[in-house]
């Protein structure tokens, strides 16, 4: 589970609501496919699928410096909990980045949004479709969203105090006490990991700004983007939502939509059902997942590219890939191996570097700089094949003059138990 996923209560709300329904859709889920689907359904491979997302995810052909922003639309954001490591996502994926790029976007010219979106994480959104994903974010019914009418009362204070303003957490705080009178929502606003104010975020009513030094401000939406934003229709964007996870994860059962979307199964059902025809249903090796139609013809003619990435933490293709999958499930024991998840994801919530190779995840690593050196360490789940252990090398190199460093130590470590 990725920590700050949603505050008090509810990592718990969500957890109670898979269990029960996460047992009736797989039995739902298998009964369906087995009886009716079976015959008349496109097949594929794990092979054909993982080289198709690594092409999405532009990870076989990076893209141009030009290209960041349409990187971030077409993963569907960056994960933001760490910055350093969002600026690293975008290393990965484009070809020879300006280190101070994603910043640069972000706080001067504001065509990135940084707020609290899927799961109440952190994230990293384009400016341009921030209508689309907080009128899809307004539909949560956990996170603060119903039930709570305090924070009902907090988020309408929160929107009222950013309009025109940039505020620290402490001004912000002080504002909320004089709109409301109320001291103790004052004190939710100084809440360490910020669940009282994701409904605000989720409405479109709050967004980061560029910090004061070490102190966190925030703004309005409206305030900080230059543009107008253009809301949806909350059904209409959820859709689009939909199909924007689709377009960058697919093959996709039901279960990884509800997960990254942070509900329960069965509203992760209705969210693919409300696509209609446009997604279709296939075979991966044994197992029925969802594919756009528009995009089945590529996935289908998708050959392995013989590629080897370094993925940071917290990397989006971690994250939407495996993400909540049960230990010893077969997708997991596809995509990560067997025994292998509890070197990627810690107890306490870290999602660590991962070594992706022809969009399996084949290990984990770490780099450390001191003095202009970059140390990079790889720690291989199994036998790398030889061109994979070349491109890492390749990758570390990659990765010291991103970070300007003058000289790399690059160490491989012995497979991991």
């Amino acid at each position: 589970m990725i920590h700050d996923c949603a505050g008090p209560g509810n990592c718990r709300e969500f957890a109670a609501e898979s269990v029960a329904d996460e047992r009736a859709l797989e039995r739902a889920s298998w009964s369906g496919w087995h009886t009716t689907m079976a015959h008349n359904t496109t097949r594929l491979s794990w092979e054909q699928a993982l080289a198709w997302r690594m092409k999405r995810h532009r990870l076989v052909d990076r893209a141009a410096p030009s290209d960041l922003l349409s990187v971030v639309s077409q993963i569907c954001g960056l994960h933001a909990q760490l910055m350093s490591t969002a600026e690293l996502s975008l290393w990965a994926r484009i070809e020879g980045p300006r280190p101070d790029a994603l910043q640069e976007k972000l706080w001067k010219h504001r065509t990135l949004v940084k707020l609290w979106a899927m799961r109440g994480t952190l994230h990293v959104l384009p400016s341009e479709e921030l209508g689309v994903w907080v009128s899809a974010l307004s539909t949560y019914t956990n996170r603060g969203m119903t039930g709570h009418p305090n924070l009902d009362v907090l988020t309408e204070a929160v929107g009222r105090a950013l309009e025109g303003r940039v505020l620290t957490r402490e001004e912000l705080a002080l504002a909320v006490e004089q709109i409301t009178g109320v001291r103790s929502l004052s004190t939710l606003v100084h809440e360490s990991w910020g669940w009282p104010l994701k409904p605000a975020s989720f409405r479109g009513r709050l967004c980061f700004a560029a910090g004061d030094g070490t102190r966190v401000r925030f703004t309005a939406p409206t305030t900080w983007i230059r543009d107008e934003i253009n809301k949806r229709d909350s059904g209409d964007a959820l859709c689009e939502v939909t199909r924007r996870f689709l377009a960058a994860y697919a093959p996709v059962m039901i279960e990884d939509l509800a997960r990254w979307w942070g509900v329960g199964p069965a509203r992760g059902r209705r969210m693919l059902a409300a696509v209609g025809e446009e997604a279709v249903q296939v075979d991966v090796e044994g197992q029925p997942a969802w594919v756009l139609a528009r995009d089945m013809r590529e996935m289908a003619s998708a050959k392995s590219p013989n590629t080897a990435r370094l993925l940071p933490a917290f990397d989006p293709w971690v994250i939407g890939t495996l993400i909540g999958k049960p230990t010893g499930s077969r997708c997991s024991e596809v995509l990560l191996g067997p025994g292998s998840r509890a070197h990627l994801f810690s107890p306490q919530g870290w999602v660590s570097p991962a070594l992706l190779v022809n969009g399996r995840i084949a290990g984990v690593w770490s780099h450390a700089r001191e003095s202009g050196r970059l140390s990079v360490k790889i720690e291989p789940f199994g036998k790398l094949p030889a061109w994979a252990g070349t491109q890492f090398h390749a990758e570390a190199e990659r990765l010291a003059e991103f970070l300007d460093c003058k000289a790399l130590s690059f160490t491989t470590m012995s497979p991991q138990a």
